[in-house]
Parts: structure tokens; C-alpha cells; sequence
């Protein structure tokens, strides 16, 4: 018994360590953007090195997971599936036991590093769902949708818990978009979102304060403009002092005058779009754009049923996580804690991303067209 397990190990390993695959365009197209994150963050944070070293750290690390993560054939990630799924959840109770944060229980302190347990979920939710409906009949019906809603439910509840509101809904988000993909009836994606608007005024007595704070200073932020409305305002500014051409690079007076809070995190866009203008965002938007249909692309190629679902989903949750971050920075959204993709500093969001990504390669490796 023991030598069998031996021998398979052995063969998992072999197959591993020599069939790296690396999509070129994909891969090329993260490099640019973090090429783009790192400069824009020295100039966010007033050329400070020890800031752009530490992202620069989680960008390696994050690459190297992503090397390994794209030898990692498709069928044995969908086996380790459900453990890592249940391992990730399980992480989220501990949180809620032993996490640490200031104002919200989000970290698990390691002793060497900082934890966020909720990062993992962004991956292994997708891969639960796409895991789950894999083997049964699609398009799914209620049955198996109730059963995805039950496991999207659950991290999502702890996560949202902590509080953290923004990444419950991300990691929602990313199993739904596998949902989506399994070719769900219209009518039913109508009624399940009916269902979803018509549950907003219930869940809004659930709210803390200061989310529903958030939501009303949207609507009208002026109403608050040295408190709750400061973000947005000073963000707007900045985003509309760049004009066509923006200011230059290290030139945005919004950050550098201390106008504009959490200006190397959640608000860095509009830091990068005082000082690069409308046309450095088009630019942002079209790699992004690039990177977005690169993933689709890579779904629509996939062998199996798990590996386009899941590849789908990763894509498309990377468009939620720029749409998002866009739409508060120019006002458009409430004020979560969403980071702008592969730019915004901190956190294991780089890491999480580029291990996703890794989850990508490994699915256009084995895509059908390739023997």
C-alpha cells in the first residue's frame, strides 16, 4: 500500500516538474501590469523603495506560485478540489475565533507573516462550484442550484462577518460567474436576480452603520464633505484635475498633498489617473481588457467542463475586481475595500491573483486542441 502511494507521489511529481506550460500573451500581459503597479506606486508613495520592494516581494512570490500552480494538471486540481475548498472554510472559522484587525477580524497571525484567510476563497470558491456541477447534467436545475447557492453561502456568511462586505461579494460573485457558465436558462438567471434585488431592503437592516454610511454617502456625497463624503470628493478631483494628458508622472498634487486617503491602496486609480490623464486610462483599460479576453479565451479552449467553468470564472471575477475599484474611484459605487488589480498595494491580493493565473495556464496547457 505504502510503496503504491509512493510510486503515484513519484508520478504526480515527474509530471509537475517537467511540463511547465506558460501562456506567452497571458503572461506577457500580467508582466506589463505589474510593471505599470510598481511604477505607479512609487509614485503614490512618494518614492518610497521599502513600499515598492514589498509588492515587488509579493509579485515574485506570486509568480512562483503561478510557475508551480501551471505544472499542476487540470484533473488533479479538480481532485484536491474539495479539500481545499473545506480547508479554506475552515480557515474562516478559525478567523472568526482567533483573527485579529483593526475595526473588522480578517488576519490570522502566523508569527513569520500576516494571514487573510478570505483570499483563498476568491480561488476555491470558483473551483468548488466548477468542481460540483463538473459530473452533473447541464444546463443545472434547481436542485444543483440550490446546492451552489449552500456552498457559496457559507464563506461567503463568515466572510462577510468579519465585516468584510466587499470580499464576501467577490467571493459570491466568482462562484455565481461559474454558475452562469454552466449554461443556465435566462429566465432562470432573471428570477434568481429578482429574487437577489427583492432581498436588498431586507439585508439592508443587516448592514453596520457605517456600510450603510457608505451607500448614502454615494448618493449624495456633498452632503458629508469632511467625513463620510471626503473619499469620494477628493477622488473625483483628482480623477477630473488629469485631463486628456494628465499631470506627469510623480506630479499628482491630490496625493502628494495628503488631499487623497489610502492613496497606495484602494484609491491608487486615481492617483494613476491624475498623473498618466484619460489616455493612460484607456491604456490601463484596454491591458485590462487584453488580459480579460485572454482568459475567456483560454475557457472557451478548455478541455473539460471543470476547466472552463473555472477559467470563465477567474476571468470574469478579474473584471468585477477592476469594474468595482473603477466605479468607486470615479463615484460611481459605494466605498469597499476592493483593490485595484496587480496595482493597489498590500494585502496577499497579488498573490491570490497571479495563483489564479497559474490555475489558467495549467487549463490552456491541457486545452483540448493540445496533445
Amino acid at each position: 500500500m505504502i510503496g503504491t502511494l509512493h510510486v503515484r507521489l513519484r508520478r504526480v511529481l515527474r509530471r509537475i516538474l517537467t511540463r511547465p506550460r506558460i501562456d506567452l500573451p497571458l503572461a506577457a500581459g500580467l508582466f506589463v501590469l505589474a510593471l505599470i503597479g510598481l511604477v505607479t506606486l512609487y509614485s503614490a508613495g512618494d518614492g518610497s523603495v521599502a513600499l515598492v520592494g514589498g509588492q515587488a516581494g509579493r509579485f515574485v512570490l506570486g509568480g512562483a506560485l503561478l510557475l508551480v500552480v501551471s505544472r499542476i494538471p487540470p484533473s488533479v486540481l479538480r481532485g484536491w478540489t474539495p479539500w481545499l475548498y473545506a480547508g479554506s472554510t475552515a480557515l474562516l472559522v478559525i478567523v472568526a475565533i482567533l483573527g485579529e484587525g483593526r475595526g473588522s477580524v480578517r488576519w490570522l497571525d502566523l508569527g513569520v507573516m500576516r494571514f487573510q484567510p478570505s483570499e483563498l476563497l476568491k480561488l476555491t470558491m470558483p473551483m468548488m462550484v466548477a468542481w460540483y456541477l463538473h459530473s452533473r447534467q447541464l444546463p443545472p436545475g434547481w436542485k444543483d442550484i440550490a446546492m451552489v447557492g449552500a456552498l457559496i453561502a457559507i464563506p461567503a456568511g463568515l466572510i462577510a462577518e468579519q465585516p468584510d462586505l466587499g470580499t464576501a461579494v467577490l467571493v459570491a460573485a466568482a462562484g455565481a460567474f461559474a454558475l452562469f457558465l454552466s449554461g443556465m436558462a435566462w429566465w432562470r438567471i432573471g428570477l434568481l436576480v429578482g429574487v437577489v434585488a427583492g432581498m436588498v431592503p431586507v439585508g439592508w437592516h443587516f448592514l453596520h452603520q457605517y456600510q450603510r454610511d457608505r451607500v448614502l454617502t454615494l448618493l449624495n456625497p456633498e452632503s458629508d464633505p469632511l467625513g463620510n463624503g471626503w473619499h469620494i470628493i477628493q477622488s473625483q478631483i483628482a480623477v477630473g484635475s488629469g485631463g486628456i494628458f494628465g499631470k506627469g508622472w510623480q506630479h499628482s498634487t491630490q496625493s502628494r498633498l495628503d488631499f487623497l486617503p489610502e492613496h497606495t491602496t484602494d484609491f491608487i486609480f486615481a492617483v494613476f489617473s491624475e498623473e498618466f490623464g484619460l489616455l493612460g486610462v484607456c491604456g490601463l483599460i484596454a491591458l485590462y481588457a487584453f488580459i480579460i479576453g485572454r482568459c475567456l479565451w483560454i475557457a472557451m479552449d478548455a478541455r473539460d467542463t471543470y476547466s472552463r467553468l473555472l477559467a470563465g470564472a477567474i476571468g470574469m471575477s478579474f473584471f468585477v475586481y477592476v469594474f468595482v475599484n473603477g466605479g468607486m474611484v470615479a463615484g460611481m459605487l459605494p466605498v469597499v475595500g476592493v483593490p485595484l488589480p496587480m496595482i493597489s498595494y498590500g494585502g496577499t491580493s497579488a498573490v491570490s491573483l497571479l495563483t489564479g493565473f497559474g490555475v489558467l495556464m495549467s487549463i490552456h496547457a491541457h486545452r483540448k486542441t493540445h496533445l
